[in-house]
């Protein structure tokens, strides 16, 4: 029976319109994968300058003039020293998982020779050593402290929110810490004592654990596929499309 003219333009529209929609689909596919591209070539910056930083120089800690200018894009785990004395308050433990299982980061505050006080994270102690009694005294006279500066991490822990009057610390919280314990204005960061400054065994310095997720190339190749497959499925409804006018 031969098809009647009405139902032929009516197949050709929806099919017009569904090779269209499948072109703008590989347009989308092909701007995500462009975008990929592009934040993988900035992870892969942001990589390098990280680091750059960890295996500098190590530079005078930021003071009070320069912490409005702190951020994670200049100065994130970038290699700083301290000079002057922790103060005769109690450490705080926060919550940490590491290479060595779970456990402890042991923040201690010290009050730098410039005047302001920074917390010192002095290192990592396994979760069944984390009595005061199992880890070396900070001292009371003149110490130097290198390591990395990190940005303070508010809030808590995924989907576990520190709670300062119990004392269970899932993040670095500075300011809250601070608050805490009465050390009024402190550096919005800490700084990650190496192992050369807490040689261990306990605190452990040193154990900063510096990774970036970069999984941007496959999200790229995936999105291209994507739009490569739109492509082509459209071209593939034009071309049957006009080979049923013919």
């Amino acid at each position: 029976m031969p098809v009647k003219a009405g139902g032929r333009k009516r197949g050709g529209f929806a099919r017009f319109a569904f090779a269209t929609a499948l072109g703008l689909f590989a347009l989308v596919f092909a701007g995500l994968g462009i975008w990929q591209v592009e934040r993988r070539s900035w992870k892969l910056d942001l990589i390098a300058r990280v680091e750059a930083r960890i295996h500098a120089t190590p530079v005078a800690a930021p003071g009070p003039v320069e912490w409005s200018r702190v951020s994670a894009a200049t100065d994130e785990y970038r290699r700083v020293v301290l000079q002057g004395r922790y103060l005769d308050a109690p450490e705080t433990l926060t919550m940490a998982v590491t290479e060595r299982g779970p456990g402890f980061w042991v923040l201690a505050p010290f009050r730098s020779d410039a005047g302001f006080v920074v917390l010192v994270n002095r290192g990592f102690v396994p979760e069944d050593r984390r009595g005061s009694g199992e880890r070396r005294a900070t001292g009371t006279g003149e110490t130097r402290v290198v390591g990395l500066l990190r940005l303070s991490e508010p809030g808590g822990g995924f989907l576990r929110s520190n709670d300062p009057a119990a004392g269970r610390w899932f993040s670095r919280d500075v300011a809250a810490i601070a608050a805490s314990r009465g050390l009024g204005e402190v550096a919005p960061y800490f700084v990650d004592a190496d192992s050369a400054t807490e040689p261990g065994p306990l605190p452990q310095g040193g154990m900063t654990q510096v990774s970036f997720r970069n999984t941007h190339l496959i999200y790229a190749l995936t999105w291209f596929c994507l739009a490569l497959m739109s492509a082509g499925a459209a071209i593939f409804l034009i071309r049957r499309g006009g080979d049923e006018t013919q």
